[in-house]
């Protein structure tokens, strides 16, 4: 590979999507879903539902929809499109099922202007697109922009992707400037009206949230793009709630197109490849497993040949970030339509949505267990009831998300798999869902124990009951008669001795039931035949004055 550190490359095209993945909270209108009470939000409220992923009815259909379609397997198109439209697939009535992602659209912003560092030029990149992503059963929402722009320097991409979507400051520089944010971000509307702004220089506003809430504040920019949404510690009102679900990095994919990606020295590769983690003023640590495995952990080559004719394009996934870089000069790179700009924009966005759906989902799981658990306390009845009933309620909605929404395989074409796979890896899907899949497991089994514990405990009660009230049964049945012969007696006598009878046999069996535990133990005692029958009866006293457990 060529290698050139002072050539000053230039992006031809640029694309970037970002997903930001948050946690629905419940709310008071249960019976309805997210999407519903979105729609419900009559004020400030830009949010339109597509309802259709390829818009059926209109002239939107194109082939790069079409190809789309066709690069998933069956199940994950049921999933992401919906179940086809035969006449012939189901009973009568039944109808088809429709996607299980709700799409929901603003169109008020056009633009962002960003100001990266003091003193640099503004860069400005059209908006393509800003929605809003529903699940359904699962308490998850993504916010997904895409942005794009032309003819910018390679180092300002870099920056761009390092700075732009981050939620909050992480915190700030001696000039009070938040640290590795972008210096300033304004969206902008048709007419280019400044709609919002950024605030992530306010450091008063973060501090004062965190210290009230134990929660990260969310920058004005960011909150503005979820309006009508409201952050879920916040004393805002609002029906629908979230709450950020991990890191404040939001997960990113990036187009760039240059004239000649082989001349981009390996410094300028691992700047790129690294960029949600390595900061651009930062030196490479050149003793980082990340830097000296780089190509083989984080690149995916199939279509990289490093010669003049091509193709020359490269993947690069490091979980966090998913990027394409490639020959601008290339018809097969940069065409809309048809070209790897086409894929990158449908099914390498849909892929890596699903990589990132299946972590969030997860990871709400793990912290609805980890809150049944935080509220279990087990001297308390109606606790352990609400446990058991919140276990249940997650380990049924864990099991129709494992038949509904996870799978490993999403492709037979080779490429989008591997990408797949990669993406998956790099995030540690497996894992956690095997750990999340314990969890649960684990509280089940303390539920079944539990359960089982309590049964046992019933079971012994009522053998002593039962065994007490053997020596009245008995002696009345070795008699072979009535002690009390009562039955000429008027009706009014015999309900008196029948009342009479019913409680004193009803006081007897109260009696045993609250005295089981000390008959139990009184019973152990004299049925341990390790001992002579005098020590047995001297230890029948200190048993019945033994403390029955909890």
């Amino acid at each position: 590979m060529k290698t050139s550190s002072t050539i000053e490359h230039n992006v031809r095209h640029f694309r970037e999507v970002l997903f930001w993945p948050v946690q629905l909270m419940p709310t008071s209108k249960a019976s309805n879903t997210p999407w519903e009470l979105l729609e419900q939000c009559a004020d400030d409220n830009q949010w339109e539902r597509l309802d259709d992923r390829f818009q059926v009815g209109s002239t939107d259909f194109e082939e790069r929809h079409y190809k789309e379609f066709v690069a998933f397997l069956p199940y994950v198109q049921r999933f992401i499109y919906g179940e086809c439209h035969s006449s012939f697939s189901h009973e009568s009535g039944d109808k088809p099922g429709g996607s299980a992602i709700k799409i929901y659209r603003r169109r008020d912003i056009t633009a962002l202007r960003l100001s990266l560092r003091e003193g640099e030029a503004p860069v400005l990149l059209a908006l393509e697109h800003v929605e809003l992503w529903f699940f359904d059963d699962i308490n998850v929402a993504f916010l997904k922009l895409e942005l794009s722009g032309n003819d910018l320097p390679y180092h300002t991409v870099c920056d761009l992707l390092y700075r732009f979507g981050r939620i909050y400051p992480t915190g700030w520089d001696r000039d009070g400037h938040g640290k590795h944010n972008v210096l300033h971000a304004e969206w902008l509307g048709a007419n280019g009206t400044v709609l919002t702004s950024s605030d992530s220089d306010d450091q008063g506003k973060f501090l004062s949230y965190t210290q009230k809430h134990r929660s990260p504040g969310i920058s004005s920019h960011w909150d503005f793009l979820l309006r009508p949404l409201v952050l879920d510690p916040s004393d805002e009102k609002g029906y629908l709630r979230y709450r950020q679900i991990e890191y404040h990095r939001m997960p990113l994919m990036a187009f760039i197109a240059v004239d000649d990606p082989r001349t981009l020295s390996r410094d300028e590769w691992l700047r790129l490849g690294l960029v949600a983690t390595l900061h651009p003023d930062e030196a490479v640590p050149a003793s980082d497993p990340d830097v000296s495995e780089f190509e083989s952990r984080y690149c995916y080559d199939r279509f990289w040949t490093d010669t003049e004719a091509g193709p020359n394009t490269r993947f690069i996934c490091t979980g966090r970030a998913f990027i394409v870089v490639g020959d601008s000069r290339a018809e097969y790179f940069s065409d809309p339509k048809r070209g790897i700009l086409a894929q990158f924009r449908h099914q390498y966005v849909l892929l890596f949505m699903i990589a990132h759906f299946h972590r969030a989902a997860l990871l709400v799981f793990s912290d609805r267990m980890v809150d049944a658990v935080h509220d279990l306390d087990i001297r308390l009845a109606h606790s352990i009831s609400r446990f058991r009933r919140r276990v249940y309620g997650g380990f049924e909605a864990f099991l129709r998300f494992t038949h509904r929404y996870w799978f490993h395989e999403i492709s037979e074409r080779p490429h989008v798999q591997a990408l797949y796979r990669l993406s998956s890896k790099h995030l540690g899907n497996d894992a956690l869902y095997q750990e999340v899949k314990d969890e649960l497991q684990d509280m089940s089994q303390y539920l079944d124990s539990n359960s089982q514990r309590q049964q046992s405990t019933t079971i012994v009660r009522l053998t002593v009951v039962t065994t007490f009230s053997m020596v009245g049964a008995v002696t009345t049945g070795l008699l072979g008669m009535n002690l009390i012969a009562e039955a000429e007696s008027p009706i009014a006598e015999r309900l008196v001795f029948f009342v009479v009878a019913a409680a004193l046999t009803l006081s007897f069996m109260l009696f045993a039931i609250l005295k089981s535990k000390q008959l139990s133990d009184v019973m152990d005692v004299l049925s341990d035949d390790q001992k002579s029958l005098r020590k047995r009866l001297s230890s029948v006293s200190n048993a019945w004055k033994r403390s029955p457990n909890p």
